[in-house]
């Protein structure tokens, strides 16, 4: 029996995304599920730069009110343009690298052709009605690729169903494969592929050359105090308040942000990606990758970025779904439990000639005392029950000895109730004894 089909529901790509990628401005924008730690980011870079420029305007009123040279004004105007200008920049390149696809690879919805398979039988599972389940299996976990004359392999993924692209990776976090996958990177947060690995390298490089500049410049301020006003260093510190708090902040991030670009900056030059160098892939061989210093750098600023492979605001049709819901004959094999109790605890069940018999046990053979073993299960007799002629015997169950009481008896004459005969064969239940009375 089939249920109705549910009718199509067209949704958007975005509305039914097996990701866990979280999608702003009707699909427009893709982030990581953690894409949170991008306020924390953004709040980690304006908050110095305000105050920094901040400083800077001060530093404008007092010279106006001092009556000071007209260069001074300009420099102070330079200086805070500079640093409006890469806070800006710094911001734009965040964002884009959280914001844009990294360079999804498109899943298959259910094992292809393409994949090299096997079909697995399991005889244990087996249906009523007879039938075996097949399993269809990748053949391996692994493939081997030629990239650049050279052997590359290929991992299947269980999540997206395909053998990935060479260098592409699954992300746990965000729960796809992307290719020439770096990291999930939890301060953008979003993983970092073959998309936005540039903007995500010019984010980290505008940041510590931020770092730099306000650093620089705090010191400077501090270093112009002291000369104008003959003051010490701890003097000029306590009346330029906020060029010491800037000082010792950009040197902790600058070791982040600066270790991280210069890393980069490697990775780049060797045509490296984050999870392959963790890896050590590519210290002991050849990298298949590596095209040069000036060739690697063209290739990651100076090549165009491939469109995406998914249009997330596309119309999709939900698949129909036909639910099939299989009913067995219940009235073919099936005992009910009040029944199959009491033939275990010997008392005679209701008579039911019309009763089929269960496959199991049509082809018990009575004509052998293998046929009480319980281990014991015939596949080739006959169904049709022959009461058997030969003389049966009652065995002590202490010394297997025949008892006096059975010996010698006939059991082949005539059957006086057939029916009951019939019924207890199709519902005989097969329990290890040690006297048994036939």
């Amino acid at each position: 029996m089939a249920t109705p089909a549910l009718q199509a529901n067209p949704r958007r790509l975005y509305q039914v995304w097996k990701g866990n990628n979280r999608f702003f401005c009707g699909g427009r924008l893709i982030f990581g599920p953690d894409v949170a730690s991008l306020l924390l980011s953004t709040l980690l870079i304006v908050g110095p730069a305000i105050t920094f420029c901040c400083q800077i305007i001060i530093k404008l009123h007092e010279d106006e009110k001092s009556g000071e040279s007209s260069d001074r004004p300009i420099l102070w105007l330079s200086i805070l343009m500079v640093a409006f200008f890469f806070t800006i920049s710094d911001l734009v390149f965040l964002f884009m690298t959280s914001s844009i696809d990294p360079g999804i690879v498109p899943r298959n919805t259910g094992p292809t052709g393409t994949d090299e398979s096997v079909n697995v039988n399991t005889p244990s599972m087996e249906w009523i009605d007879g039938r075996t389940p097949q399993l269809r299996l990748p053949r391996a976990r692994t493939k081997d690729e030629i990239v650049n004359g050279f052997a590359v392999k290929v991992k299947y993924c269980e999540t997206c169903m395909l053998y990935r692209p060479p260098r592409a990776s699954h992300c746990s976090v965000c729960n796809n494969c992307v290719y020439k996958f770096d990291h999930h990177c939890p301060w953008v947060g979003q993983c970092i592929g073959q998309r936005n690995y540039r903007f995500f390298f010019l984010f980290i490089s505008t940041s510590t050359f931020l770092c730099i500049y306000v650093f620089t410049l705090s010191w400077l301020n501090i270093i112009t105090e002291m000369n104008h006003h003959q003051y010490t260093i701890w003097k000029a510190m306590k009346c330029e308040i906020l060029s010491p708090m800037l000082i010792v902040y950009t040197f902790i991030v600058v070791w982040f942000v600066g270790g991280l670009t210069v890393f980069h900056f490697y990775l780049i030059c060797t045509n490296q990606t984050t999870n392959e160098n963790f890896r050590w892939r590519y210290d002991r061989k050849h990298n298949p990758y590596d095209k040069g210093f000036l060739r690697n750098f063209g290739d990651v600023f100076l090549s165009e970025i491939p469109p995406s492979m998914h249009d997330f605001r596309s119309w999709v049709t939900e698949e129909t779904i036909q639910v099939e819901i299989y009913t067995p004959n219940i009235d073919a094999d099936v005992i009910s439990p009040t029944e199959n109790m009491d033939i275990e605890i010997s008392t005679e069940p209701a008579i039911d000639d019309n009763l089929p018999v269960p496959s199991i046990q049509q082809n018990f053979d009575f004509s052998s005392n293998d046929a009480l073993d319980p281990s014991v299960y015939p596949v080739t007799q006959n169904p049709s029950f022959h009461a058997p002629t030969h003389s049966m015997e009652s065995y002590d169950g202490e010394n297997g000895m025949p008892t006096d009481e059975t010996k010698g008896e006939e059991v082949g004459g005539p059957v006086k109730d057939e029916s009951v005969i019939k019924h207890s064969c199709s519902n005989m239940v097969v329990t290890p004894v040690e006297d048994v009375d036939m």
